[in-house]
């Protein structure tokens, strides 16, 4: 993802259908495991012994790693070539996934899941920038980016039912296991069949204080959201992590405006537009996260569910999310402004999360979760659509891959933040509950499933709330029209062109 536009080569590349392929091969394992270990996790919390506190790191380890360097992994693409990086990251990729599978304690479990969102890091963006040099037609380039975006939308779906099949059936080992053949094939055909073009490379020196300081920024700011569980808000520890974050992320913020070549260019973040548009996906993946967890344990523990039912019940809001990208958000992108699309996108899907408050140990699926689970998935995906198209509105060619990337970071991070907050609240709502409660006549076992209840749908009112402010945010910031949606702004450089840099720009790595 250079911040300088690669000078690419005349003639395309004879391969670059094979190398589509084997791109496309990694893409489905990374976006299959953004959804695979949310299904084994009960099995896996079981098995280790790990504390319903510390479970969320299993998802949070992962997605803070990926979020926090995924500019990181660009910049590292661009100076060491992106076909080198691309195979250092399968192959760290795998390693790290049989490193969780054969994990034998929480901390080796959640350290294996941290390196795999290190190797993400630089797998992710390697891969598209990959495609982005070796496909030079325009009509071509969409049609392989058509491709490989299509992947990363099925693959969640595909993820929860293989999740659920493997967990069943064989072991929750398996949901890490699986990702080797993957990764082992996706390696050979690349090193086969994948040629980057000469010249391709960006040799900006690195902004090493610039990934320091937001790396830890973050992973602070995550940590306090989990220390307020077991320690109170108000605890001096926890205001402490809370302001060291905040001090670490504005002196990221001091260093990005100074060096020569940031980590991410205030321009990138400082227009209108593109704030709405990270701001508010930020915002609804927090929200999408921690129901995500809350719904997966559930549907298990509650509802007794297996974990291959549980992997099909998630399927209607996965079809919900395509049919409202492609047959709403894409029908209409072009007729009506952004935020008519995002703002009613996010309030829909708030609607969702609002009928799920509503969930009782008694609940019925089909009555309650079903349609919550559909009106969600048409929301997000409705309003996905036009945000993605937008993210690097107005941008100049040579920032088109950091502001891709900042799309994905902000739902890395906002799924980061999600997982520990919510998971946070729904701790401290279940033990007040219980707290406050006698032992009725279905005995302990029942208050505390009554308690697991309520304290899910004490964070889901929080998620509600989240998702009001994503649509204000989506209706106050963007204001572009959709005759004004052309996403690069002219002016590209090294002849790169408007529409070369508008494919660069896409963004597929939602889980």
């Amino acid at each position: 993802m250079s911040q300088t536009a690669p000078a690419v080569s005349a003639a395309p590349d004879p391969r670059r259908w094979k190398a589509l392929i084997f791109i496309a091969i990694a893409q489905l394992m990374v976006v299959l495991d953004g959804t695979i270990v949310n299904i084994a996790l009960p099995s896996a919390q079981t098995d280790l012994g790990i504390s319903d506190g510390n479970k969320q790191w299993v998802i949070t380890a992962y997605a803070l790693a990926f979020g926090g360097l995924l500019l990181f992994g660009g910049r590292i693409a661009d100076l060491w070539g992106r076909r080198r990086t691309f195979i250092v990251g399968l192959i760290g990729f795998a390693a790290a996934s049989a490193l969780g599978g054969i994990a034998q304690n929480s901390g080796l479990l959640l350290g294996a899941r941290a390196l795999q969102g290190i190797f993400g890091a630089l797998l992710a963006p390697s891969a598209l920038s990959l495609l982005a040099v070796m496909f030079t037609d325009a009509k071509e380039r969409a049609k392989a980016f058509g491709i490989f975006g299509a992947i990363a939308g099925g693959g969640g779906a595909v993820g929860l039912i293989l999740g659920g099949v493997l967990t069943e059936y064989m072991n929750w080992r398996w949901t890490f296991f699986v990702n080797i053949p993957f990764a082992v094939v996706a390696a050979t055909g690349a090193v086969m069949v994948i040629r980057e073009p000469a010249g391709a490379r960006n040799r900006s020196p690195l902004d090493i204080p610039g990934v320091l300081l937001s790396s830890l920024g973050l992973g602070t700011l995550v940590y306090a959201f989990t220390r307020a569980e077991s320690h109170g808000w108000g605890a001096g520890s926890t205001i402490g992590l809370f302001i060291a974050a905040a001090v670490l992320l504005l002196a990221f913020v001091a260093v990005e405006a100074r060096v020569k070549a940031p980590l991410l260019p205030l321009r990138v973040v400082a227009e209108r537009n593109r704030a709405g548009i990270y701001l508010s996906l930020g915002l609804a993946i927090i929200a999408m996260f921690g129901m995500f967890l809350f719904l997966t344990y559930y549907l298990q523990i509650v509802k007794g569910f297996s974990p291959v039912k549980t992997g099909l019940a998630f399927l209607p809001m996965i079809a919900g999310m395509i049919t409202g990208s492609t047959q709403i958000g894409a029908r209409l992108m072009t007729r009506v402004p952004a935020r008519l699309l995002m703002g009613p996108g996010f309030l829909t899907a708030g609607i969702g999360m609002l009928m799920l408050t509503q969930i009782e140990v008694g609940s019925s699926y089909a009555g309650l979760i079903l349609p919550a689970q559909i009106l969600l998935g048409l929301g997000m995906g409705t309003a996905f659509m036009p945000a993605m198209s937008l993210a690097t509105y107005g941008v100049q060619p040579r920032d088109a891959g950091v502001a891709s990337a900042m799309v994905n970071t902000s739902q890395q991070v906002g799924g980061a933040i999600g997982t520990a907050l919510l998971n946070t609240i729904a701790a401290s709502a279940t033990t007040s509950y219980v707290a406050s409660h006698a032992v009725g006549s279905g005995g302990l076992e029942q208050l505390k499933m009554q308690a697991m209840v309520h304290g899910f749908a004490t964070a889901i009112w929080w998620a509600v709330g989240i998702l009001a402010l994503a649509s204000a945010i989506a209706f106050t910031f963007i204001t572009v029209g959709h005759g004004d949606s052309k996403p690069v702004a002219s002016g590209g450089k090294d002849g790169e062109t408007d529409a070369d840099a508008d494919e660069i720009a896409v963004p597929v790595l939602v889980h």
